[in-house]
């Protein structure tokens, strides 16, 4: 029964790694118009890395849920759970950051031969990633807190990338994500939210009061209604919720 918990935190690391492999395999889809200029697309497949990241995300759940349940908690299922979440919610983002990135180069003249450093900004949310689940796994566990936000609401915020860019309606939108400029900043903003000391909201509840879990209530609410009206376009929108509530609600976690 102990190792059960360690099945699904598996689980989690391969849904991972086929989430990277969806970013690879199938690459960018690049065509030239009879005046020579890049048409660029990114291919539908390339949302496999997305539904891989949510699975992940789910099984990321419940090893935590069954190990709980089983009382089979362990410090080896802790280091587990964590080099995991490297490859999930951190190496497999950065991979379809890195796609995003080299899809708004290549729409520019000559930029589908962007040297690789100009690429290599994707990869600070994997190393942000790790350098924030090191050092989780070295201070205390606070069970209504996070120190920094959670890798795995930065895995599933940029997971929903491809889902906007394939099925939003709205093209500014499109263009936003295929905005170098745009895609550096977002970047920089969420390794800082990774490595930052800033206490964000943990969702576990010891009760179902409102008072006490008002603002996972709230969360849930916005959540609902924003997936309602706006689809895929609302996971950006609930992350930010998120960290306005736990602005909002830090006292507390004092």
């Amino acid at each position: 029964m102990k190792q059960i918990p360690n099945l699904f935190t598996l689980l989690n690391l391969i849904f991972g790694c086929l989430a990277i492999v969806s970013c690879m395999e199938h690459g960018l889809a690049i065509q030239y118009s009879a005046d020579s200029s890049p048409l660029v697309e990114l291919p539908e497949r390339i949302t496999w890395a997305s539904v891989f990241i949510g699975l992940a995300a789910l099984t990321d759940f419940l090893d935590g849920f069954i190990a709980r349940l089983f009382n089979a908690t362990s410090e080896l299922g802790k280091q587990l759970d964590s080099l995991s979440d490297v490859v999930s919610f951190g190496v497999a983002p950065s991979m379809i950051l890195y796609q995003f990135l080299k899809i708004s180069f290549a729409s520019e003249e000559n930029g589908i031969e962007i040297n690789n450093i100009f690429l290599l900004p994707a990869f600070f949310v994997a190393a942000a990633a790790a350098y924030r689940l090191a050092k989780f796994n070295l201070i205390e566990n606070a069970s209504s807190y996070f120190i920094g936000v959670p890798t795995p609401a930065v895995g599933l915020l940029v997971a929903s990338f491809p889902l906007i860019f394939w099925y939003s309606p709205f093209q500014f939108i499109n263009s936003i994500l295929t905005n170098y400029w745009i895609l550096y900043a977002f970047i920089l903003f969420i390794c800082w939210l990774m490595l930052s000391n800033i206490k964000f909201m943990s969702l576990k509840m010891h009760s179902l009061g409102f008072k006490e879990n008002s603002h996972v209530f709230i969360l849930i609410f916005l959540s609902v209604i924003s997936f309602l009206i706006l689809h895929w376009i609302a996971v950006p929108i609930i992350f930010i919720g998120y960290i306005i509530l736990s602005l909002i609600f830090k006292k507390r976690f004092l």
